[in-house]
Order: structure tokens, then C-alpha cells, then sequence
């Protein structure tokens, strides 16, 4: 039973990267056809590679860090303040660059808590 589910989420994570891959090529083709690259473009094209990070880290080691969803989160909304009109109401780009840094926070929160200083274990078992 146990095989099944490996083969479906084999099956699941190649269709994955498949529609990433072809989502990658609709944009390159949407900028060549238009001679031209915004930035909002090239983060989309970082939102896709951070995709597949994801999808190659959970197919190799079967879990996902926690910062790739955080990073492409923060990314989407970078992208999102860059594709706004100029007639949106300025609060708009105060909260979502508040949401920025709070996600950027807890990027760093997730990375200093694997810190020796911080590990309380360690220093239980170096007092023994």
C-alpha cells in the first residue's frame, strides 16, 4: 500500500515540474513575443525556480523547508507591488511591505534557531 502512495506522489510531483516547465516557457515566450523583460517577469521566473527547488528537495529528501514557501511568498508579493497601478491607495504598499518583512523575519527566526547559542540540548548534555 505503502508503494502505491510513493508512485502517486512520484507521479504528482513530475506533473509538477512538468507545468512548471511549461509555464517557464509560456513566459519566455510571452517576453520574446513582446521584445520586451519587466522586472515583474523576471520574479515571476524566480517564483518558478524556487518551485522547483521545492519540488526537487521533497523528491530527493522528502521534506520541504519551511523558506521556500516563506521565499516565494515574498517574492509574489514584491511582484505584486511592482504590478500595481500607480492610483492605488499608498496604504496598500505599507501593509504589503510590512507582510514582506514579517515573512522575512520568520525566514530568519527558522534559519537562528538551528544555532549552537540557542540550542538548549547541547547545553543540558555539555553540563552533564
Amino acid at each position: 500500500m505503502n508503494s502505491y502512495f510513493e508512485l502517486l506522489e512520484k507521479i504528482v510531483l513530475s506533473v509538477l515540474i512538468i507545468c512548471t516547465i511549461i509555464a517557464i516557457g509560456m513566459e519566455v515566450q510571452g517576453m520574446i513575443a513582446v521584445y520586451r523583460v519587466t522586472l515583474a517577469d523576471i520574479l515571476l521566473l524566480f517564483i518558478y525556480i524556487e518551485i522547483i527547488g521545492m519540488i526537487k528537495e521533497y523528491w530527493i529528501s522528502k521534506v520541504i523547508r519551511m523558506s521556500y514557501p516563506l521565499f516565494i511568498a515574498m517574492t509574489a508579493l514584491a511582484r505584486m507591488i511592482i504590478m500595481q497601478r500607480k492610483d492605488v491607495d499608498p496604504s496598500a504598499y505599507v501593509y504589503e511591505s510590512v507582510a514582506i518583512l514579517v515573512i522575512a523575519i520568520a525566514i530568519v527566526v527558522l534559519r537562528v534557531r538551528h544555532l549552537e547559542i540557542l540550542n538548549r540540548s547541547s547545553k543540558k548534555s555539555a553540563e552533564d
